[in-house]
């Protein structure tokens, strides 16, 4: 039986504050990260039964220690949701937290569901390294050159691109500086207020007459914004993937850890509850690249998601392109053209931080509530993705 394609719209959007790698989470379990998003996106909508979500959707980079055994399942179950609401863990790297938007809006455009939630999750605190807790690489990749750029740090896949597009190491500070200060300049503006919601982190430490005292701190905002960074300060920091490279700590993206969460429904619900969307979704769309070049990735996921949803960039008046690495992110605007003033209006990646698996959901929420303060129409989320691919996704303020 055929069926029509209806709609998918987010009613609900929220994140936690972006946590620096052993920063204000170190404490903090992933699973309770996940679970207080989940919590609070359910909270903003009240007058929906939670028995009426399909299925919770969650990206996760590295599902593994404090982060595995189905981590949306764990976290649903934590935040309350009834048991008789499933859940799935999703991965695909640096976009599986917009994966998990995509294929929470499939569900409900299919008609297979008429509410659902997608979220993201990573702590990179819980990771013992940038591979996991266990590097268990197939040794076959290294035996061909086709592959064995899957072994490659992705810094060192920041730096081909660099090469290869001739992205100077002076241009890629200058982004990194620029990304801070449009973040900083957000967070001291409350851009982000309606986006977040703070975290309570608690922490148990000796006092001086021998007992255990227990303080507890409200995170509120991102912590990896900087409003000292200057391009002569970037200027000193040395290159860290590659000798006489251009990929320093300073204009790549922060180890973070975070959390968010997206709440969809059909257009049939919308009207049953008299629910105000924040947007609609609109396309997705994947796409591969050579791994030793995977920062680029966005320069072809980014056309094929515009010809499917039948829009050209000049129509898209917010785009949250992750900052990767500088080099990346600015080699993918140069190719396409894309239109810098409209990149990252309160920053990126390089100063906000990037929680892997999270990030797609993250910047879903910057995304949805900036449309809303701005009264932008469309806007778009895109990243690149280790091992070669790039992913980009179309949202439309109604």
């Amino acid at each position: 039986m055929s069926r029509q394609i209806q709609d998918a719209y987010i009613v609900a959007a929220t994140r936690t504050p972006v946590g620096k790698r052993k920063g204000a989470f170190i404490h903090t379990r992933p699973d309770d990260l996940l679970a207080h998003v989940l919590g609070r996106v359910v909270a903003q909508v009240p007058q929906l039964d939670p028995a009426r979500i399909g299925d919770v959707v969650v990206g996760c980079a590295m599902p593994e220690a404090e982060q595995g055994m189905n981590v949306a399942r764990i976290g649903t179950l934590l935040a309350g949701l009834p048991p008789s609401v499933p859940a799935l863990t999703v991965n695909r790297f640096c976009a599986s937290g917009l994966q998990a938007v995509a294929d929470a809006a499939a569900r409900i455009r299919l008609g297979e569901a008429d509410v659902m939630i997608a979220a993201g999750v990573e702590s990179m605190t819980v990771m013992s390294n940038m591979m996991g807790n266990k590097v268990t690489l197939n040794p076959a990749a290294l035996e061909q050159p086709e592959t064995i750029a899957i072994a490659y740090g992705m810094g060192l896949t920041a730096e081909k691109v660099a090469e290869r597009w001739q992205v100077s190491r002076a241009d890629q500070d200058a982004m990194a500086v620029e990304s801070h200060r449009r973040a900083v300049a957000a967070i001291q503006g409350g851009l982000f207020r309606a986006e977040i919601s703070p975290v309570s982190v608690r922490t148990h430490r000796p006092g001086a007459d021998g007992t255990l005292r227990i303080s507890e701190q409200l995170v509120e905002h991102d912590e990896g914004a900087r409003a000292d960074v200057t391009a002569a300060s970037l200027a000193k920091l040395k290159p860290v993937f590659a000798a006489g490279g251009s990929v320093t700590a300073g204009n790549a993206s922060q180890m973070s850890d975070g959390a968010a969460a997206v709440l969809l429904v059909s257009e049939r619900v919308l009207r049953e509850e008299n629910l105000t969307p924040l947007a609609r979704f609109v396309g997705y769309a994947v796409a591969g690249v050579a791994p030793e070049v995977m920062g680029i990735g966005p320069v072809v996921a980014i056309p094929k998601v515009l010809a499917h949803c039948g829009l050209t960039q000049e129509q898209l008046d917010w785009i949250e392109l992750n900052e990767a690495f500088a080099a990346q992110a600015l080699a993918v605007q140069r190719e396409l053209g894309l239109d810098p003033t409209r990149i990252n209006p309160l920053g990126g990646a390089i100063a906000l931080g990037h929680p892997l698996g999270a990030t797609g959901a993250i910047r879903t929420a910057t995304l949805v509530h900036g449309l809303q303060r701005t009264q932008g129409r469309y806007g778009m989320v895109s990243m690149c993705i280790g091992t070669g691919m790039g992913a980009a996704g179309v949202f439309e303020r109604v």
